[in-house]
């Protein structure tokens, strides 16, 4: 099953060339998920070749214009190609207030059902599960109510040795033993162990958006496979970002060595930097495997045993 991330966005309050608004497409198996919704989202859907209308939830993280000025015109457009799936927004209080105006005052009626969910900010809760993944919030400390998300696959099923099995099984009992329940066939026990392997290793993705650095985000993502960590400024404006609000390369790399995560990818570039190198040089002096979310990029999480 696919677990891949794709940059739509990666600027900083203002777009700088070559450089969009925050958002990201994330595909797990046949499940399609768009993250923050930033400027310019559904221009970098198009140029990416990823098919709107196939996204089924989308995550908004907080009330700055950067990461959900796109969502409007992204409603809009999905309403003129006649959509007709519904759609499953979750996003901080006011979100509903912002997009009923925007709607109620161009007198435009969605012909697609819209469902709205609040977003917890003060403290961690699972807001979407299907029978494969969770969805958690993660509150983070930013100048408006601000979560991350972290997106983890539930515990997979153990995998069945075919030629370990007798013929003529039922499928039910195929059921039964990638459950891990030993069953009855024939007057004997067949047992799972015997004849399954191991589940493969439930993978996760976290997605911290704008945020004061903040250790309180480590237990929240701890052991995670990708981290993004917004990284708006280099150390040497580390008083800017607490001014602001934000992080710098160099403690977004602190939070990911200390949460023993396997990969960080940082965004949420400040635009006075043309050259992204030294922030990611700056993050990899504390978390050498780093890299830099960049529009267009695919990142996948690959199953493991």
């Amino acid at each position: 099953m696919s677990f891949e991330i794709t940059i739509l966005g990666s600027s900083a309050a203002i777009p700088s060339k070559g450089r969009q608004m925050t958002s990201q497409h994330l595909r797990i198996g046949n499940q399609q998920f768009l993250i923050d919704c930033g400027e310019a989202t559904q221009h970098q859907l198009l140029n990416f070749g990823i098919s709107l209308h196939k996204i089924e939830h989308i995550f908004i993280s907080h009330l700055h214009g950067d990461h959900f000025f796109g969502l409007p015109g992204l409603l809009s457009t999905m309403h003129l190609q006649r959509r007709t799936e519904p759609l499953y927004i979750h996003g901080p209080r006011g979100l509903d207030e912002v997009l009923l105006a925007s709607f109620k005052h161009s007198k435009t009626e969605l012909n697609y059902k819209v469902f709205l969910y609040d977003n917890p900010t003060m403290f961690s809760e699972v807001i979407f599960e299907n029978e494969k993944i969770t969805v958690e919030t993660i509150p983070l400390t930013h100048r408006v109510p601000c979560t991350g998300f972290l997106f983890r696959e539930k515990k997979k099923q153990y995998r069945i040795i075919p030629e370990k099995l007798p013929s003529g099984l039922p499928f039910e009992v195929f059921r039964a033993l990638k459950r891990g329940e030993n069953i009855e066939f024939n007057g004997d026990t067949i047992r799972y162990e015997d004849v399954t392997l191991p589940p493969r290793k439930s993978r996760s993705y976290a997605f911290c958006s704008d945020t004061k650095y903040s250790k309180s985000v480590i237990s929240k993502v701890y052991g995670v496979d990708l981290l993004y960590h917004e990284s708006t400024f280099m150390d040497r404006h580390k008083e800017r970002a607490n001014i602001t609000y934000h992080t710098t390369a160099k403690q977004a790399g602190s939070v990911a060595k200390e949460a023993k995560v396997k990969e960080l990818l940082i965004g949420h570039f400040s635009a006075r930097y043309a050259d992204l190198t030294e922030l990611l040089e700056e993050a990899q002096t504390e978390f050498n495997n780093t890299q830099l979310a960049i529009e267009g990029q695919k990142f996948s999480i690959v199953e493991s045993d």
